[in-house]
């Protein structure tokens, strides 16, 4: 990879930057089709960007559904056509005593993780309200089922079923639009969520907001492109569109948002 490209991107971003540049170089040296891990909408826009930038290769992403978040990405060259199936996804619903308990999309991601799961290992956990499912890698699907039996207290049953009983998911973004006197991380939680600056800067070095799933513990973290920002008990911000600055010099922004 051209040791420029890398101005472009944050410097904690520069790894997946040089993974991606080894798949190109493998797809194109192998002329065969190259199959990501699951890739986060931040990640997806770096991949995508690199291939356009530097590439003549052809990609697809797809995470089980329209729409999905999180996608696995296909790299190929021209001649090939993916078809569904070359994702090797498998989607399981986990099975719970509805009648007498409660999951949340917290409590299922912190007991994957906790059970050592990589988070590119699976991607969206989606909910109808009472139904809850979760698109895996392939390769890790068996391993996940035989290792998850209790989501907290409550013991599950984690079941493959087909595409034909997916869920319609609850929970959807809502498309807002703001400006911002600045892209730093409280700025745009005090912004979306109508609170005070201190507030949500407190909230932040509480370990209580990630970003793209990783803890982020930075008030001034500038953020960019498709980041997502999640604040406990408050909810998700998508960053969707940077739409330049206003006659004040305020960032014009297009979000999703999601809202407990």
């Amino acid at each position: 990879m051209n040791a420029n490209v890398y101005q472009h991107f944050r410097p904690e971003e520069h790894p997946f930057v040089e993974s991606v540049g080894d798949w190109l170089e493998q797809v194109e040296s192998q002329y065969a089709p190259y199959l990501t891990n699951f890739l986060d909408p931040r990640q997806a826009y770096i991949l995508e960007t690199l291939i356009r930038e530097n590439s003549e290769l052809k990609f697809s992403f797809y995470g089980g559904y329209e729409n999905a978040e999180r996608c696995r990405c296909m790299i190929y060259p021209d001649y090939y056509e993916p078809q569904l199936d070359d994702f090797e996804l498998v989607m399981i619903e986990i099975n719970y005593p509805q009648k007498f308990t409660e999951l949340s999309h917290g409590k299922i991601l912190g007991t994957l993780m906790n059970a050592g799961i990589k988070r590119d290992y699976f991607g969206d956990i989606i909910s109808d309200g009472d139904r809850w499912q979760i698109f895996l890698a392939k390769e890790s699907a068996s391993y996940i089922e035989n290792q998850v039996t209790k989501i907290g207290r409550v013991t599950v049953h984690l079941e493959e079923r087909p595409y034909t009983d997916i869920i319609i998911p609850k929970d959807s973004w809502v498309e807002e639009t703001t400006t911002a006197t600045s892209l730093r991380l409280d700025a745009i939680i005090s912004t979306v969520y109508n609170i005070s600056r201190q507030r949500s800067k407190q909230l932040v070095e509480a370990n209580k907001v990630k970003v793209n799933w990783s803890v982020n513990e930075r008030p001034d973290y500038l953020l960019d492109l498709l980041d997502v920002i999640s604040v406990r008990g408050f909810g998700r911000i998508q960053i969707q569109g940077l739409e330049g600055k206003t006659k004040k010099e305020k960032f014009r922004l297009r979000l999703g948002v999601l809202r407990k």
